[in-house]
């Protein structure tokens, strides 16, 4: 694993750090940042997962997570959103290819060699962060932004278990339910609708619901509500009785600004639940 760089952050370290994937068969590169506590003893870990388009630095920086960690003790790590490299798949659209993963192992070509993105959020990077940092194993929490706010939905509800809560800001609640996110799951998994349901938010709530609690966040004046469809998701945690809340912030749209003014505010509620 290199060390690409490392910065006195909130009384603690923000590092960038790039390592050779098995899972992805390309170099991946994420960030971490460890509180002052993690000196001291394994502190636990909160999941940040991002959107479409976004590397590991886009929440690293704009997000403001790390001052809400520190508060609490929680080292946040920022994986990256895809492969990435002259070998691997890309496409034009901002939508499909490097910068959109959207969390899945592809089974489609060109995506197959190196878009999985499921096997490396779910196995291979908890290992390499166990492996080299002072981080607790037994105490995970899960985020994510729209696309990174269903990976975040989804690794909860399918790894059981691992997280003590998960929340999500904006996510793409019900891709199976739209043309667009037919659009991604049928290049990336091919056209059997039966393996897509892995991978949508509501249909997994309608099935098993999260074994923790869940907070959600969705801007009401977010220009990508047509595509998001959060009311499939809130329909399906009111049916489940799943503990957790799901809230409309008025005015707000899909930008950092709107991750950045509640972040300390999801940051707390997995603190809570950490501690627990």
């Amino acid at each position: 694993m290199e060390t690409i760089s490392e910065n006195r952050c909130f009384g603690g370290v923000q590092g960038v750090y790039r390592h050779p994937s098995h899972a992805t068969g390309c170099d991946m590169t994420f960030g971490l940042f460890l509180p002052a506590e993690a000196a001291l003893h394994p502190v636990p870990l909160l999941w940040y997962l991002s959107g479409l388009t976004c590397t590991h630095e886009n929440a690293m920086t704009k997000a403001g997570l790390q001052a809400h960690a520190a508060a609490h003790g929680l080292a946040v790590v920022f994986p990256d959103t895809s492969p990435r490299g002259e070998s691997v798949a890309d496409d034009a659209a901002y939508d499909l290819g490097q910068g959109a993963g959207f969390y899945v192992n592809a089974t489609q070509d060109p995506w197959a060699p190196h878009f999985r993105m499921w096997d490396y959020i779910s196995d291979e990077l908890p290992r390499v962060l166990f492996n080299n940092f002072a981080l607790e194993e037994d105490r995970q929490a899960i985020t994510g932004h729209s696309m990174g706010g269903h990976g975040a939905l989804t690794l909860a509800m399918r790894v059981k278990g691992r997280f003590a809560s998960a929340s999500a800001f904006a996510p793409i609640a019900n891709p199976t339910g739209s043309d667009w996110g037919r659009k991604q799951f049928t290049a990336y998994l091919g056209p059997d609708e039966g393996a897509w349901a892995d991978h949508d938010a509501t249909l997994l709530m309608q099935a098993d619901g999260f074994d923790g609690e869940l907070l959600i966040d969705q801007g009401a004046s977010d220009q990508f509500l047509h595509l998001l469809r959060p009311e499939t998701l809130a329909q399906a945690m009111a049916a489940k009785r799943q503990a957790g809340s799901f809230r409309m912030q008025a005015g707000y749209d899909h930008s950092y600004f709107f991750v950045s003014s509640f972040a300390g505010e999801h940051v707390a509620f997995h603190a809570q639940a950490l501690a627990r």
